[in-house]
C-alpha cells in the first residue's frame, strides 16, 4: 500500500493529498479484578510500535483469562484502501504483529467478522466464495464474479453499493486463554508496523488547518520552525506523519498501571515531534520520555511528526 512518508521529497500540490491511519493499541484483558498490571513500557516510532507488560496476579489462586488483541476496523461506506495505511499486505494480520508470553510464541486464535452495521453478514460471504478481506484486490474480484442475483442479494443486505463497491466493516481479534499463577509475575511482549497515516505539506499554522495544534498539543518552537520554511512562498517545507495508539485499555485491571513508561522515537534529529503528555523529557537525539506511577490512562495518544522535505 502506498504511504505518502516515502514522498518526503516531493514538492506538494496539495495540501490535502494525504493518508489516513487506522488507531491500533495493546493488548487487552477481561476486565477483572484479579490481574494487576505491574508495569508497561512502550515504545512507539513510525516504524515500530513495542510493548512489554509485566503482570501479577495477587489473588491467591491461579487465573485463566482471555487476553485479546483487536485489529483496527477496515471498511465502511467511505473506505478508500488507497486512502488508509495499511502496513501490512495480509488478510488477517495487516500490523504484522507477534506475541511473546514470558519469552514463548503464543499460539492465537483468530475470529473476523463482516460487519453491516450492528449484523455480521460474514456466513453470507464464506457461502458465497467472497474473501472477507475488504481491502485486498481479491474481494473485489470475487463480487464481480458472482451470478446478478448474488450481486443483488449482496446489495439487498447491504454488503455492496450499487457499483459493486463492498460495504462492509472487516473487524478481527486475536485472542488465546492465558492462566496468570498466583502470585508469579508473567511477562507478555508485544510488537507490530503501526499505521502511519500522512500528507505531504502540514497545515500547522495555516488558515485551512486550526485544529492540528490543537490535538496534538504542538507548542511555540515547532509552529516558529514550520512558518520559518514557509517564507520562501511555497508554504511550509514539512510532510505530516500521524501515529495513534490507544491507551485506554489500561484500565482493565484490578489497579492502576504501576510502572507506566513511554517512549517516542522521532527516528530523525530533523524531525520535529509532538503529543499530549505530562513530564515529557528529551532521552536522546531522536527520543523523549514520559513515566507514570499508579495511573490509569484517560485518554489515547495521538503523536505528530513533522519531517523537512530537505531531510535526509
Amino acid at each position: 500500500m502506498p504511504v505518502l512518508a516515502l514522498a518526503l521529497a516531493a514538492i506538494p500540490a496539495d495540501a490535502n493529498d494525504s493518508t489516513a491511519q487506522l488507531a491500533a493499541g495493546g493488548l487487552v484483558l477481561t476486565r477483572n479484578d484479579t490481574i494487576e498490571m505491574q508495569s508497561e513500557d512502550l515504545y512507539i516510532s513510525r516504524e515500530a510500535v513495542r510493548v512489554r507488560y509485566r503482570f501479577l496476579n495477587s489473588s491467591g489462586r491461579d487465573a485463566t483469562v482471555r487476553v485479546a488483541f483487536p485489529m483496527p476496523d477496515i471498511g465502511g461506506p467511505d473506505f478508500f484502501v488507497g486512502d488508509v495505511s495499511i502496513p501490512v499486505d495480509a488478510p488477517a494480520n495487516i500490523l504484522g504483529f507477534t506475541t511473546l508470553v514470558d519469552g514463548k510464541p503464543v499460539k492465537m486464535e483468530v475470529e473476523q467478522k463482516a460487519m453491516v452495521g450492528d449484523v455480521d453478514r460474514s456466513a453470507w460471504l464464506i457461502a458465497n466464495h467472497v474473501p472477507l478481506a475488504v481491502h485486498l484486490d481479491a474481494a473485489d474480484a470475487a463480487i464481480a464474479r458472482l451470478p446478478a442475483d448474488k450481486r443483488a442479494e449482496a446489495a439487498r443486505l447491504g454488503l455492496i453499493d450499487a457499483a459493486g463497491e463492498p460495504l462492509w466493516v472487516l473487524r478481527t481479534t486475536y485472542h488465546w486463554l492465558q492462566t496468570f499463577p498466583a502470585g508469579r509475575p508473567v511477562t507478555i511482549e508485544h510488537r507490530y508496523t503501526p499505521s502511519v497515516g500522512g500528507t505531504v505539506m502540514t497545515g500547522i499554522g495555516q488558515d485551512w488547518d486550526t485544529d492540528t495544534a490543537r490535538s496534538y498539543c504542538v507548542e511555540q518552537p515547532i509552529l516558529r520552525s514550520v512558518a520559518r520554511s514557509a517564507k520562501g512562498g511555497d508554504g511550509p517545507r514539512y510532510a505530516e506523519n500521524w501515529v495513534d495508539y490507544i491507551l485506554v485499555t489500561g484500565s482493565n485491571w484490578k489497579k492502576p498501571i504501576g510502572d507506566f513508561r513511554l517512549v517516542v522515537d522521532k527516528g530523525a534529529p530533523t524531525t520535529l515531534v509532538s503529543f499530549c503528555g505530562k513530564g515529557v523529557t528529551k532521552t536522546g537525539a531522536t527520543t523523549f520520555e514520559m513515566r507514570k506511577r499508579n495511573w490509569r490512562p484517560e485518554q489515547d495518544l495521538s503523536i505528530l511528526f513533522l519531517t523537512p522535505y530537505d531531510a535526509d
